[in-house]
């Protein structure tokens, strides 16, 4: 039971990231900031954690199909959403800048949060999975997973209310997002007896790869390099990337 309590607790990180963002002024710079953060942590995430961690879950007679499974399923990840990317309104008709950065934004939030709740649901999965089989490493990990929720609360909750201006429809999204978290571990709690779980984290696990790699090139890059505040977005960036090494260093880089 003690897997399933800090599943739930991480799911408060990105609760945390969304009491910065109403605490503080809702201002461009912040964004920009949060967006370059959330770019820094989803990069180094993405090489240094998931990439070797779904090359670990696939169990193939040798790299070469391993190498060759992570990239279907990053390549359907990624698809997956440039196809959501078509459902969710961009609202480029709009000729004034204002109301396009705000569709632009409210696009970002929905994107972010669709990929989020994949993750964490993953993420979940290891993280009980973890601290199943030795405790501390699992606190250890769901602090490194916890830390950069944060940002992520962040980004999403500050996309979501500047676009929607609603303070109680954001709050639903993000207490959903966190409860992801819980509901990943809830699954192997459940099912932890069938063999197929496996298969499935792993699966899971190349396919979070895609929809990261989605979210960093062709939303957040295109953010940044248009940013008016070059010396905020670089400092957010490089700090995402050092938060990440911070953490993984912290438990050790310890896989579950």
């Amino acid at each position: 039971m003690d897997g399933l309590l800090l599943t739930l607790l991480l799911g408060l990180f990105i609760v945390v990231g969304a009491f910065i963002v109403f605490l503080t002024k809702n201002n461009t710079k912040f964004i920009d900031f949060s967006i370059a953060l959330a770019a820094g942590v989803i990069f180094m995430l993405l090489w240094i954690d998931i990439l070797p961690e779904a090359y670990e879950g696939i169990e193939a007679s040798n790299g070469w199909w391993k190498a060759l499974y992570i990239l279907a399923g990053t390549l359907i990840g990624f698809s997956l959403l440039k196809g959501l990317d078509h459902f969710i309104p961009d609202h480029e008709d709009d000729l004034t800048t204002d109301s396009d950065d705000r569709a632009n934004l409210k696009h970002i939030g929905l994107m972010s949060s669709v990929a989020l709740v994949l993750h964490n649901i993953v993420e979940g999965m290891a993280i009980y999975t973890l601290t199943v089989s030795d405790f501390t490493a699992g606190i250890m990990a769901s602090l490194g997973v916890g830390l950069h929720n944060i940002p992520l609360g962040m980004v999403i909750a500050s996309t979501f209310y500047q676009t929607t201006k609603d303070k109680k429809k954001t709050w639903w999204l993000i207490t959903l997002i966190s409860l992801s978290t819980f509901l990943g571990g809830l699954i192997v709690y459940l099912f932890h007896f069938m063999e197929i779980m496996n298969v499935i984290k792993a699966i899971s696990l190349t396919l979070t790869l895609g929809m990261l790699l989605y979210i960093f090139t062709m939303e957040l890059l295109p953010k940044m390099i248009h940013s008016k505040n070059k010396k905020i977005t670089i400092s957010g960036c490089l700090l995402g990337v050092v938060l990440v090494l911070l953490t993984l260093l912290m438990h050790g880089h310890h896989h579950g």
